[in-house]
C-alpha cells in the first residue's frame, strides 16, 4: 500500500471533503452488499415456493440498491475528484512560489525539464491519488469491520473467517511495499533524467543537426527511455505482486467462509438462507478491497510524483534574504521625491565570487566604482567574469566576500525588490515569452499606455517592423521570440527596457548576435537609452565601448587595465590585445559611424519566421478528424511485435475470468448439493484449487501486460524523437518546447492506460461474455434473451459516447500542453522574470492557466465517471434479470 504523509497534508482545509467522499463510499459498500444480501434472500424465497408480491418486493428492492449505489459511486467520484482538483491547484500555486524564491541561481545547477516535470506530470498524477486511490484506502481500511458487523447477523464462524481474510489481504501488501520500498525515487529520477534530456534535445535539435550530432544524441536519448521502462517496471512488481496478493485473499476468503458455511448447513449449525447470503455476498463484501487493488497503480505513480514534489518543496535558495534587509531610501527610485542618499552609483569593493560547483573564481578581488550618470565598458575575455557582475548587482547570487554597493549601501542591506527596481537590462539573449509583443513589451512597465509603448518602440528603432508584422503590437512572437530576427529581438528587448525607466542600465553582450546592419541600428538605441544613466557596458564588441567615458579590462577576475578607449589602444596592453584587431578594421579615426543607411535597410529587416498556424492547434485538428478505427489500427499496429506476449496475456485474461466464475459455479453446486443431499467433498476441493489460481493467473496478465506496455512506451519515446528529427528545425518553430515535453511524459505514459488495460481486457470481455450467451443461449434460452440487452448496452454505450469523451479529452490534452509550455518558459526565463519584477504577474497568468485546466479535466473526469455508474447499474441490473 502507498501512503505519503507529506501528501495528507497538503489536504488541510480539505479533509472535510474528503471524509464526506469516504462516507459516500461506504454507504455504496452497504448498499452493495444489502443488493447481494437480497439476492440471497431472492432465491430463497423462491426456492421456498413463496408468492410473487414477495419475490417481487425483493427484486424491487435489489434493483433500488443498484440504482442508489451508482449514484452514491457517481457523487463520491465526482467530490473527491473535485478535492484533488483543488489540491492540485493550491499545489502548483506553492510550487510556483517555490521557483520563485529559489531563483535563477539555484537553477543555474538544476535542469529544466525534470523541475517542469515536478510541477505539471507531478502534480497531474495526484489526480488519481487524491481522487481515486486515497479515499478507496480509507474505505477499504474500514471494510473488514463492515464485512464481519454484516455477516455476523448470520452466522459469526463464517464472519470471523472473512474478517481474517479482509486483514490478511489488506495487511499483506502494506507489509510488502514496506519491504520494497524507494523504488518510487529510483523511477522519479530516470522520469527527471528523462524529461531533462528530452527538453535539451528539442531545444537544441537545430543545432545538433547542424553539426551532425541529432543522431548520437538520439542514442542516448533512447537509453534514458529504456532506463526509463525498466525503472518503472521493477517499481510495478511490487504494485502487481501487491494485486496477485488481493485477488488471491479476495478469492481465498470468499471460497473459505462458502466451504465453512456449507459444512456448518450439512450439520445443521446455518441456515440455507444464510448460506445463499454468503454465496450471493462473497466477493461483493470484498469488492472495496477489490476496487483498492484496481488503484494500487494510482497510488504507485503518485508516490512516486511525490518524491519530486517534496525535493523541490525542500530546497533551500542559494541567496537567502539578509536578515538586515531594509526598504530603499525612496530617492534611489524612479519616482523618488525625498531621501538620504541621492545618487544611483555603483562600487564593487573586493568581491570574491565562485559559482556554486564552479571550479575557478569569476571575482578574485573585483574593484571599481561608477559614478552617477557614468558610462562605463567593461570589456576582457570569454569567462572572466563580465555577465557575473550583472547577476551580482540584480543579487540573483551573492558574492562569498566583498561589498556590492548601490547609492553607497551594501545591496544586501536593501530590499531585493526595490533594488531591482533601479536596474534595466538587455541581456545578450533576452528571454521572449510566448505571446504578443505588447505583452512583452509590457514586462518593463506593465501598466505602460499605448502610447508610451509605441514612443518606447520608436526610441529602440522597433515601431516599423512591428507596425509591417501581421497583428502589429498583437502579433503572436512564439517561444524565444522564435519568429523574430536577432535583430528585432534585441530591439524589443531595448524598448522593454526603455518602458522601465530605471537609473541603472546594464548592457550585457547586447550586440553580440546581431548582423552588421542591425548592429548599427540597436547601438542608435542603445545610446538614447544610456542618456542620464550610470551604464555598464559588458561586452566584446568595440562599437559597444568605443563611447564609454571609462573601460575596464577585466582578467581571471579583477580588474587589469582602465582609461578611455583612445589612451589603451595606443598602449601595448590587455586592452589592445583584445580590441586591436576590430580597431584596425574600423580604421584608426573610425569612431563614428554613418547610420543613416544601415537604419533604413534595418527598419525593412523582413527578416521574421513563418507566422502560420501555431502547429499544436493545427495538430489538434488532425487529431479531431481521426476515427476510432483509425486510431485503434495504429496502436494495434504498434502492439504486433509483442504478438506472442499479448496471447499469453489475453489467455491468462480469459483463465483467470473463468476460474471466477468457476468459484461461482462451484459454489452454487456445493449450495444445490447441501440442499439435496448430494455428496460435496469434491466441489470444496474444486473451490480451493480455483480460488488461488484465479489470483495467481490474474497477477500473470497483469505483470505481463504492464511490462510489454512500458517496452512499447519507450519505443514510442524514441519514435518520437526521431520524428522530431526528421521535421526539425521548421517544425520547432511553430511548437512550444513545453508542449513537446508534455506529449513526450504525460500523453504517452497515459497511452499505457491502453496496451496495459484496454487490449487484453477488452479481448476478454468480448469473448467471455459471447460465450456466456452462447452457453444460455442453448441451455436456457429465454435467460439469454434477458440478458442479450445489458450487454448489448454495456458494449455500445462507450461507442455511442465516444465523440463527447474525445472532444472533452482532446480539450483537456491541449490544456495540460499550455500548462506545460507555460512552465517552461517561466523557469527559463526566470532571471528576466526577476530582473523585470514579473514574477508576481507571471503567478497570476500561471494560477489563471491551471485553473482553465482544471476546470476542462473535471468535466472529462465528470463524464467518465458518469458512464463508469450507468455500466455499473446496467451491469447490476443485467445481473437481477
Amino acid at each position: 500500500m502507498y501512503f505519503d504523509r507529506r501528501l495528507w497534508q497538503l489536504t488541510r482545509g480539505l479533509r472535510g471533503r474528503i471524509l464526506l467522499a469516504i462516507a459516500i463510499g461506504l454507504a455504496a459498500a452497504a448498499l452493495g452488499i444489502a443488493r447481494f444480501a437480497l439476492l440471497g434472500a431472492l432465491l430463497a424465497r423462491v426456492f421456498s415456493g413463496a408468492g410473487a408480491a414477495a419475490v417481487a418486493m425483493t427484486a424491487f428492492g435489489v434493483a433500488g440498491a443498484v440504482l442508489l449505489r451508482g449514484l452514491l459511486d457517481h457523487s463520491r467520484t465526482v467530490i473527491a475528484h473535485r478535492t484533488a482538483s483543488r489540491v492540485q491547484e493550491d499545489l502548483r500555486g506553492r510550487l510556483y512560489d517555490k521557483i520563485a524564491e529559489l531563483g535563477p541561481a539555484w537553477f543555474a545547477s538544476e535542469r529544466t525539464g525534470g523541475v517542469m516535470l515536478s510541477l505539471v506530470d507531478g502534480v497531474e498524477q495526484l489526480q488519481s491519488f487524491f481522487g481515486q486511490y486515497l479515499p478507496q484506502v480509507c474505505v477499504a481500511a474500514l471494510t473488514p469491520i463492515a464485512i464481519f458487523a454484516f455477516i455476523a447477523w448470520w452466522d459469526v464462524p463464517v464472519a470471523t473467517v472473512m474478517l481474517m481474510a479482509a486483514l490478511i489481504t489488506l495487511a499483506a501488501p502494506i507489509a510488502w511495499n514496506k519491504v520494497e520500498g524507494g523504488r518510487g525515487r529510483v523511477r522519479h529520477e530516470a522520469m527527471k533524467g528523462f524529461g531533462s534530456e528530452f527538453l535539451d534535445a528539442v531545444q537544441g535539435l537545430p543545432t545538433l543537426k547542424a553539426f551532425g550530432q541529432s543522431t548520437a544524441y538520439g542514442k542516448r536519448l533512447a537509453e534514458r527511455a529504456r532506463r526509463l521502462s525498466e525503472s518503472t517496471m521493477r517499481v510495478l512488481s511490487t504494485s502487481v505482486l501487491t494485486r496477485g496478493i488481493t485477488d488471491c485473499g479476495i478469492a481465498i476468503g470468499a471460497a473459505a467462509a462458502l466451504a465453512l458455511g456449507v459444512w456448518r448447513v450439512s450439520n445443521g449449525l446455518m441456515t440455507i438462507e444464510a448460506l445463499l447470503i454468503v454465496l450471493m455476498a462473497g466477493t461483493e463484501v470484498f469488492r472495496p478491497l477489490r476496487d483498492l487493488r484496481g488503484v494500487l497503480h494510482q497510488g504507485m505513480v503518485g508516490q512516486s510524483a511525490a518524491a519530486g514534489i517534496h525535493a523541490l518543496l525542500a530546497a533551500e535558495p542559494l541567496v537567502k534574504p539578509s536578515p538586515l534587509a531594509r526598504p530603499l531610501t525612496p530617492i534611489l527610485s524612479p519616482d523618488a521625491v525625498e531621501g538620504v542618499v541621492g545618487v544611483p552609483t555603483i562600487a564593487f569593493e573586493d568581491v570574491h565570487f565562485a559559482y556554486p560547483g564552479g571550479r575557478q573564481a569569476a571575482h578574485d578581488g573585483l574593484t571599481f566604482t561608477v559614478a552617477a550618470g557614468e558610462k562605463i565598458g567593461i570589456v576582457g575575455p570569454s569567462g572572466s567574469g563580465k555577465s557575473s557582475i550583472a547577476r551580482l548587482l540584480l543579487r540573483l547570487f551573492d558574492p562569498q566576500s566583498g561589498t556590492v554597493r548601490v547609492g553607497g549601501q551594501d545591496i544586501r542591506t536593501l530590499d531585493p525588490e526595490a533594488l531591482r527596481r533601479l536596474i534595466a537590462i538587455v541581456h545578450q539573449d533576452t528571454y521572449l515569452f510566448h505571446g504578443t509583443v505588447e505583452e512583452n513589451l509590457r514586462l518593463g512597465k506593465p501598466d505602460a499606455t499605448q502610447a508610451e509603448l509605441e514612443q518606447a518602440a520608436r526610441d529602440a528603432n522597433a515601431h516599423e517592423f512591428i507596425r509591417q508584422l501581421p497583428q502589429g503590437y498583437q502579433t503572436i512572437i512564439g517561444e524565444r521570440g522564435v519568429n523574430l530576427s536577432g535583430g528585432q529581438r534585441q530591439r524589443l528587448a531595448i524598448a522593454r527596457a526603455l518602458l522601465r525607466d530605471a537609473p541603472i542600465l546594464i548592457l550585457d553582450e547586447a550586440l553580440s548576435s546581431v548582423d552588421a546592419e542591425n548592429e548599427a541600428v540597436i547601438q542608435q538605441a542603445i545610446d538614447r537609452l544610456s542618456q542620464g544613466r550610470t551604464t555598464l557596458i559588458l561586452a566584446h564588441r568595440l562599437s559597444s565601448v568605443i563611447g564609454a567615458d571609462r573601460i575596464l579590462v577585466l582578467d581571471s577576475g579583477h580588474i587589469v587595465e582602465s582609461g578611455r578607449h583612445a589612451e589603451l589602444i595606443r598602449r601595448d596592453g590587455p586592452y589592445r590585445r583584445l580590441m586591436g584587431a576590430q580597431a584596425q578594421e574600423r580604421g584608426e579615426d573610425d569612431v563614428s559611424l554613418d547610420l543613416a543607411e544601415p537604419i533604413a535597410a534595418a527598419r525593412q529587416d523582413g527578416e521574421t519566421s513563418d507566422f502560420g498556424a501555431d502547429a499544436t492547434t493545427a495538430t489538434a485538428a488532425a487529431a479531431a478528424r481521426v476515427g476510432a478505427a483509425e486510431t485503434l489500427l495504429s496502436l494495434t499496429r504498434i502492439i504486433q511485435p509483442w504478438a506472442r506476449e499479448f496471447a499469453v496475456v489475453v489467455l491468462s485474461g480469459i483463465g483467470r475470468v473463468a476460474f471466477f466464475i468457476g468459484v461461482g459455479i462451484l459454489g452454487a453446486l456445493a449450495v444445490a448439493a447441501v440442499k439435496t443431499g448430494a455428496p460435496f467433498a469434491w466441489l470444496l476441493i474444486a473451490l480451493a484449487l480455483a480460488a488461488p489460481l484465479a489470483g495467481i493467473l490474474h497477477w500473470i496478465e497483469s505483470w505481463l501486460a504492464h511490462d510489454i506496455a512500458y517496452r512499447l512506451l519507450a519505443e514510442l519515446r524514441i519514435d518520437l524523437y526521431r520524428k522530431l528529427d526528421t521535421l526539425a528545425p521548421a517544425y520547432l518553430v511553430r511548437r512550444r518546447s513545453g508542449d513537446l515535453i508534455a506529449l513526450a511524459s504525460q500523453d504517452i505514459e497515459t497511452i499505457e492506460y491502453f496496451f496495459a488495460h484496454t487490449v487484453a481486457p477488452a479481448l476478454v470481455a468480448i469473448l467471455v461474455p459471447s460465450a456466456v450467451l452462447l452457453s444460455l443461449a442453448v441451455v436456457a434460452w429465454p435467460v439469454a434473451l434477458a440478458l442479450l440487452p445489458f450487454v448489448l448496452y454495456a458494449a455500445l454505450a462507450p461507442v455511442v459516447m465516444r465523440a463527447r469523451i474525445d472532444r472533452l479529452g482532446a480539450e483537456a490534452r491541449d490544456a495540460l500542453g499550455l500548462l506545460s509550455a507555460y512552465v517552461t518558459e517561466t523557469i527559463q526565463g526566470l532571471s528576466d522574470l526577476v530582473a523585470f519584477q514579473a514574477v508576481a504577474g507571471r503567478r497570476a497568468g500561471f494560477m489563471e492557466t491551471v485553473r482553465g485546466y482544471q476546470t476542462t479535466r473535471l468535466r472529462l473526469l465528470s463524464d467518465l465517471s458518469s458512464q463508469t455508474a450507468q455500466l455499473e447499474v446496467v451491469t447490476g441490473l443485467g445481473g437481477l434479470g
